[in-house]
């Protein structure tokens, strides 16, 4: 999926619409899944991490890893900042 359709996707499931539904994500791109409530990191199919995203750079396993190489660990470091 190109990053243009990929965006409407994402913006469509935070609409209204789905409000106070559960979606099931399976991502390529940590940035699709970084505001989700909770994420479940498999490692060779196998349930290694679950938790909020946030809880899961915390702990700085297999998640924090994978937000590290997308360059994304600023976001939660914005987000702690009072």
């Amino acid at each position: 999926m190109d990053i243009e359709t990929d965006a409407l996707l994402q913006a469509t499931l935070r609409s209204s619409m789905f409000q106070d539904r559960t979606i099931i994500t399976i991502a390529h791109r940590i940035n699709t899944i970084l505001d989700s409530d909770r994420i479940l990191v498999l490692d060779h199919g196998r349930v290694a991490e679950f938790d909020t995203p946030a809880e899961l750079v915390r702990r700085k396993g297999l998640f924090y890893e994978l937000v590290r190489e997308s360059n994304l660990l600023g976001t939660f470091e914005e987000a702690e900042t009072p």
